[in-house]
This record gives structure tokens, C-alpha cells and sequence, in this order.
């Protein structure tokens, strides 16, 4: 049926639908007796309301709408139309001689809502049993979650026949909800039911739809479907959703990260907004990891213009298309320099007078940085002092440090120039009227570097898998959440704090490398191996979030917390000791670096900031 011919019928429908309902009501009022007075004022004046029947239920939207997706949303607009077409009518008879019983008006209103709905209901059942017959011999599907995004994942399963799925039911962490409906499909049980139920209902395949879920649950429902001869799904989670819907286009394979992840991290957009609206915002390593995804969420809050600074043009622009697609309207300036080059700095700086400033450019690489420590004290720590000299003289209001729990009792060049840095910022923190912060954190799920994308690859190459020590324990974040409690922590700043990120408990690398084998399919000791290969210099085999001689103060935001440590200068003095650091990177000795950077570890006192 075309849109037109669709339209027209809905209108003589809904005409026929208004004019039945003050038949009726007058049958009822009078007990099947309709006074002949009251039924020839009803025949001479019903026409009027009829003619407005077109008028009032388009505006509401009454004709435009797919009918078989119905929900209260549509229901309130049926309510409303007929409400106001109702009023319009009663205001007629009111006004015209003669005293039409005002209770005939009322029955009217209930029934016009009544046969209107009801018309719109028939569609909808329709489509519904067509649907369902639509079903047979598809993928028996069972959705864990019966909340919001397994309602909506069953609802549009079942109004699409010709999707590959048929949902069978819900397993549901709430045991309450057991033996319920949700969206015309029963609630089977719990997820600790979940062997019994597939086994029971012969299910094919399974969509884990909780986006909010801890990684911990998500990592429990899958061990429970190892022996389970059914594929695995999930929808995405809650920092890859667009608008908070969820659509069956947007499942996809279980990844490591959802077997990680932590529960929903909430922050205050208002007091983000602020920070960042309608703010000059530069970001340095712009490409990197965390300086991409420092990029799109800061775009969110429609900063005046977003600076897009570091030395990779290829990243720097992948960064800058994609940033220009999502936000047409965003000033998005592309920028490729080097944090060491201090003319090039300057430059950015003077041209463009950015307000706000996230530092996410370093070297972070441990073993690489243990060969070259030079190059890590010239990047990390001098080409951050490049940059905050800039905030500094250009009159940046906040300076936000990305620094990570490798600066914590360091072992590596790297860990000890990210410390040399956190120190570095403190230090102009009490000699300038900008905020100076760093915010800490462990591993990122997916940087280029990190361990996750290693595994996939060694996994792709059949193994195999290499380990370090089977005893090694990482903190990690997905990026996503960790850059949402960075800018968090930015807001808060009142300058000089150390900020440090809950990263949750340690993980066990050797348990990251048994789930991503199991992720892919594929049987530890059958289709590949994990060999332990010893540590690497510079390496630890724990990590620290923060000193022992600090203490760490909860903020008004739980998954944050203050570093209460003064940082004090070595021995030497804040600036001898930077220029004896820049006098061994340039001549390239080693020894003289490693010694320099532990007189900055090694030199500090706890005191109440």
C-alpha cells in the first residue's frame, strides 16, 4: 500500500472512529434509548468536528508514523489529538442552543481514544503475527538482560522478519523478574541459569544486551557459555553508543575491553561544559591514543576552536577528518610540530592564544625508552617544559597533564621522565596564575604499544602468545573511560594536584592472554600457546598507583582521587638539576641520566598541601 492510499484510509478510519464514538456514547448515556432532539443536534453539528479530523491528527502526527513501532510515545499523541479535537467540539455544542448532555461529551472524548487507539493497535497485531510467522527455522536467540537495551533488542528483532534470529527468552541477574514477559518473551531465568536454559530451549546464539555491566559480569556470563556449543554477542557499551539506543546493527563479537571494563562512569557535564565551552582547547599528541579520544569527547562540549597538535601527520589527519565528519560546525584546526621544537611551540602558542591545554604527548614505550633515554628526557620532560613555559607566557588558565602509574617508585627512563614531569608541572604550578594538574592512570585497552593489540596479532600468526612472567598484574582502562575521568579531573583542578584514576583491580597478563584465546575461539594448549619470555629491562612486575609516602584523598567524584604528597626539588635545586638533565641527554650519557632522574624520586618529604 502506497503512502497516500495509506493515509486516506487512516482519515476515513479515524472519521468513521469519531463519529461511532458519540453514537455510542449517546446509546450508552440514555441505556439504548437515543432521545430523537439530542441525536438530530449530534447529526447537524458532528460535521464540524470531522472536518477537523485531518487537521488536528496530522498535526499530531497521527498519519506519519509506522504504527507496527508503537509505543507510549504514540499513545500520548492519539490522547492529545483526540483530546483537542474533543475540545474544539464541546466548545461548539456549549455554545449552540439547546442543552447537550455534557456526560455524552466525556463518553465521546474516552471512546474517540478508545477507536482511534484501537485502530492503530490492529496494525500493529497484524505486523506482529506476521512477524512471527516470519520466524521459523531462524537462530534461537537468548538475550541476557532484560532491561532497556534487551527490550529494545527484542523488540526490534521481532518486528523485522527478516532478520536470522527468533528470541526464545531473557536471563536476567534479577531473579524477581523470572517468569515474567518482557516484550512478548518469558524470563527463563538468571544468567547462573544460563547452561540450563540453552540446553533446555536449544538455543543457537546469545546477545549479552548490558551495556552499563561491569567487565566482571560480562567475563562470568561468557566462562559460563565455554563448554556451550552457541556463538556469543554483545551490544556495544555505553561509550560507543550514539544517543543511548541500541540497534541490532550494533551487536558485535565480545571484545577483551567489555571482559574489563568497569560499571558506568558518570560526570558532571555542567561543570565540563564550563571548563571547556566556547574555549581555545589544544591538545598535544593530538594522534596518539588518548590524544585522539581527548579530541572527540572535548569536541562534545563545543569548545571555540580545537587544536589538533602533534608530529605524525598521518595521525593528525586521520584525527582531523574524522573530527570535521562528526562535528561539521566545530572549528577543528590540524597542526603537525614536535613538543621539542620550542620556535614551533611558540608559535601555536602566539598565533592561536589557546585557554585550555591537555599534554598527552610523550614517548611512553618502556623498553625503547631504556635504549634511548635521552630521547625520553628530551620529549617527556623537556618538551613539556616547552609547552608549559608557552601556558605560562600566553596566560593558558589550565595546563592538564597526562602522566601514568609508571611514575609511581619508577623503575624505567620512561616512568622516571613521566615523574620528572609530574614534578616539572608543580613547580611552575606555584610560579604562575595558570593551573597546572596531572592525572595518573595505568594501561589503556587498544594504545598503539600496549599488550592487547600484541596478543591479537601473535594470535592472528597462530602463536606463540609471548608473556613476560606468569605472575605480572596491569592496571587497565578502555580509553573511552579513562579520558572521560581525565577531562573530569581537569575540571576539578584548582591547580597543583597529582589526580589519580580507580583503575580497579590488577589483571594478570597471563589471564588477559587466556581470555583473548578464548575470545578468538580458540583452546589454550590445542591451538596455540603462551611462552613466558622473562622481563625486560625497566619492566616491574607490579604496578604502584601511588608513593608511600603519599596518601591518597577521595574526591567529590568516586573514581578519582588527590595525590597528598609535596613534591620537593632535589638536592641540587629545581633548575641546576633540569640543566644538568639537559647537559646528559645532549651528551648522550646514559648513566648520568638513569642517576639524575632517581635523585627526583628519591627526594621527596609528605606534607598537607
Amino acid at each position: 500500500m502506497s503512502g497516500k492510499t495509506r493515509m486516506v484510509l487512516l482519515i476515513t478510519l479515524d472519521i468513521v472512529a469519531i463519529f461511532m464514538a458519540g453514537i455510542i456514547a449517546l446509546w450508552l448515556r440514555f441505556e439504548g434509548q437515543m432521545p430523537g432532539q439530542y441525536l438530530t443536534e449530534y447529526l447537524q453539528t458532528i460535521w464540524l468536528y470531522l472536518l477537523l479530523v485531518p487537521i488536528v491528527h496530522g498535526f499530531f502526527g497521527l498519519y506519519n508514523r509506522l504504527w507496527r513501532y508503537a509505543s507510549i510515545r504514540e499513545l500520548i499523541s492519539i490522547v492529545l489529538a483526540v483530546t483537542v479535537g474533543m475540545l474544539s467540539y464541546a466548545f461548539i455544542m456549549l455554545v449552540t442552543p439547546g442543552a447537550f448532555p455534557r456526560s455524552v461529551l466525556v463518553l465521546m472524548w474516552l471512546l474517540g481514544i478508545f477507536l482511534v487507539g484501537s485502530i492503530r493497535f490492529v496494525i500493529r497485531v497484524k505486523q506482529e503475527l506476521l512477524n512471527g510467522n516470519g520466524h521459523q527455522g531462524i537462530k534461537r536467540t537468548l538475550i541476557v538482560g532484560a532491561g532497556d537495551a534487551g527490550t529494545m533488542m527484542a523488540k526490534e528483532i521481532n518486528k523485522h522478519s527478516e532478520l536470522e534470529y527468533k528470541v526464545v527468552g531473557f536471563a536476567d541477574d534479577n531473579p524477581h523478574k523470572k517468569g515474567y514477559i518482557v516484550a512478548g518473551v518469558p524470563v527463563l531465568g538468571t544468567a547462573a541459569d544460563i547452561q540450563e536454559i540453552v540446553e533446555r530451549q536449544e538455543i543457537e546464539e546469545i546477545i549479552i544486551a548490558m551495556p552499563s555491566a561491569p567487565g566482571k559480569v560480562i567475563r562470568q556470563i561468557i566462562h559460563a557459555c565455554d563448554d556451550l556449543d552457541v556463538r556469543v554477542r554483545t551490544v556495544p557499551g555505553l561509550f560507543e553508543l550514539v544517543n543511548d539506543s541500541v540497534s541490532l546493527s550494533q551487536v558485535r563479537e565480545v571484545q577483551i575491553e567489555d571482559l574489563l571494563g568497569r560499571a558506568e562512569i558518570k560526570v558532571d557535564l555542567g561543570e565540563i561544559g564550563a571548563f571547556l565551552s566556547d574555549k581555545v582547547v589544544l591538545v598535544t599528541g593530538a594522534g596518539g591514543s588518548i590524544g585522539s579520544e581527548i579530541c572527540r569527547q572535548v569536541a562534545r562540549f563545543k569548545p571555540e576552536t580545537l587544536l589538533l597538535f602533534g608530529h605524525g601527520e598521518n595521525t593528525i589527519y586521520d584525527i582531523d577528518l574524522e573530527l570535521k565528519e562528526k562535528f561539521p560546525h566545530l572549528e577543528v584546526i590540524p597542526l603537525v610540530g614536535d613538543i621539542q621544537d620550542r620556535y614551533r611551540v611558540e608559535e601555536v602558542f602566539s598565533v592561536y592564544q589557546p585557554e585550555v591545554v591537555f599534554h598527552a604527548a610523550a614517548h611512553k614505550h618502556v623498553p625503547l625508552m631504556e635504549i634511548s633515554p635521552a630521547e625520553a628526557v628530551k620529549n617527556n620532560i623537556f618538551g613539556t617544559q616547552n609547552i608549559a613555559e608557552m601556558a605560562i607566557e600566553y596566560g593558558v588558565e589550565r595546563f592538564v597533564l597526562i602522566s601514568t602509574d609508571k611514575a609511581v617508585n619508577p623503575k624505567s627512563v620512561m616512568g622516571g621522565s613521566k615523574r620528572a614531569a609530574e614534578i616539572l608541572i608543580q613547580e611552575y604550578n606555584r610560579k604562575s596564575n595558570t593551573k597546572f594538574v596531572a592525572v595518573r592512570f595505568g594501561n589503556v585497552l587498544g594504545s598503539r604499544g600496549s599488550v592487547v593489540p600484541l596478543f591479537k596479532k601473535q594470535i592472528i600468526q597462530g602463536g606463540p602468545i609471548t608473556v613476560t612472567h606468569q605472575d605480572m598484574t596491569r592496571y587497565f582502562m578502555t580509553i573511552p573511560e579513562a579520558v572521560s575521568l581525565v577531562i573530569q579531573a581537569a575540571a576539578m583542578g584548582n591547580g597543583g594536584e597529582v589526580f589519580v584514576l580507580d583503575m580497579g583491580e590488577p589483571v594478570k597478563i597471563v589471564d588477559l592472554a587466556k581470555d583473548m584465546i578464548r575470545l578468538s575461539g580458540l583452546e589454550l594448549g590445542r591451538d596455540i600457546e603462551i611462552v613466558f619470555t622473562g622481563m625486560r629491562p625497566g619492566e616491574k612486575l607490579h604496578e604502584e598507583i601511588f608513593f608511600d609516602e603519599e596518601s591518597m584523598v577521595a574526591t567529590r567524584h568516586n573514581r578519582i582521587y588527590v595525590s597528598r604528597c609535596e613534591s620537593m626539588a632535589p638536592e641540587m635545586g629545581f633548575e641546576q638539576w633540569l640543566a644538568a638533565l639537559r647537559e646528559a641527554a645532549a651528551s648522550g650519557t646514559d648513566d648520568s641520566i638513569r642517576l639524575l632522574l632517581m635523585l627526583s624520586v628519591h627526594s621527596e618529604k609528605t606534607q598537607a598541601i
